[in-house]
């Protein structure tokens, strides 16, 4: 059996164990994070709009890959934000894309300081094709989950001033259930509900130097805690460079350029820890984003997060 149905097999375990349903996973989570929190829109008081595309376990037939466009922005009532999140994400024969709108509403804790309550709403298509594998121990024609529309909805909170944040969210709340037919019978799952603690801080070592550690805590019903620890420096306002360790997982390097006051490009590669590292030469994951301020004044530069 290939390695390709190894992953198909995993995948149809998880299932059954109730964690299939993960969401993806981001190394640079923290410019990445109205996908998983929708408090994070107009954050920034900017019109911003990123695309990301992460590459998984390179070299591996069927590993994850995944495509995102997202773009929030604050309201002219500046207690309001509006963001939109677009999704694909595909592993193996299984394919899900999302499609999800945000609502935050923020109000001011202290001269520097803002707390926003946020709502996530949307779609999510689900689908597996067993045929597609070239060596299967069962009859590919019996096996599949056919595309599944589930519609979901989630919140977030995200506390922050320019120098730090902390963030708590729930972006998939609804546990809905899909069905995988073989034949005469029908297996059925869920989506597990995803829980994400995540906070960063930004200090000055010196006029041209900025440090920036970073933590992603995530929760997933039969599936094991998930850590992420970021270690980034901000040279002359604008380069990052840094690294990364997801606890018992993987470990890598991460870099952006801040181009002008409104265009970002960054790029982050890790490698797995585990066994499966030695089957593949590591994830790419790309990012772009740009700024644009509408209401007044001019783009923040830098932006930390």
């Amino acid at each position: 059996m290939n390695i390709r149905s190894v992953l198909f097999g995993l995948g149809l375990l998880l299932a059954g164990t109730g964690a299939a349903q993960q969401d993806p996973l981001y190394s640079q989570y923290m410019f990445n994070t109205l996908a998983f929190n929708p408090a994070y829109a107009g954050s920034a008081d900017v019109f911003t709009m990123m695309a990301l595309s992460r590459h998984q376990w390179v070299g591996l037939d069927g590993a994850p890959a995944t495509q995102t466009i997202l773009a929030h922005s604050p309201l002219k009532a500046e207690s309001l934000a509006l963001g939109f999140t677009a999704i694909n994400d595909k592993i193996g024969p299984s394919h899900q894309t999302s499609v999800y709108g945000d609502l935050a509403y923020r109000i001011r804790t202290g001269a520097d300081t803002r707390l926003s309550f946020g709502l996530k709403g949307g779609i999510n298509m689900y689908q597996a094709d067993l045929a597609s594998l070239s060596t299967v121990e069962v009859d590919p024609a019996n096996v599949s989950i056919s595309g599944q529309l589930m519609p979901n909805f989630g919140f977030g909170l995200y506390w922050h001033s320019p120098i730090y944040y902390v963030g708590l969210s729930a972006p998939k709340l609804l546990e809905n259930e899909m069905d995988a037919v073989n034949g005469n019978v029908i297996v059925s799952t869920s989506e597990e509900r995803h829980y994400f603690l995540m906070g960063g801080y930004v200090t000055e070592l010196s006029r041209d130097i900025k440090f920036k550690p970073a933590f992603l805590l995530r929760l997933v019903a039969g599936a094991p805690l998930s850590l992420d620890l970021n270690a980034n420096f901000l040279l002359r306002e604008r380069i990052w460079f840094g690294a990364m360790y997801r606890w018992g997982n993987a470990f890598g390097l991460m870099g952006q350029y801040q181009v002008n006051d409104q265009l970002r490009v960054g790029y982050a590669f890790d490698l797995t820890t585990t066994k499966l590292g030695a089957y593949n030469a590591g994830t790419h994951e790309i990012m772009l984003s740009y700024d644009l301020r509408f209401l007044k004044g001019k783009t923040i530069s830098p932006r930390y997060f």
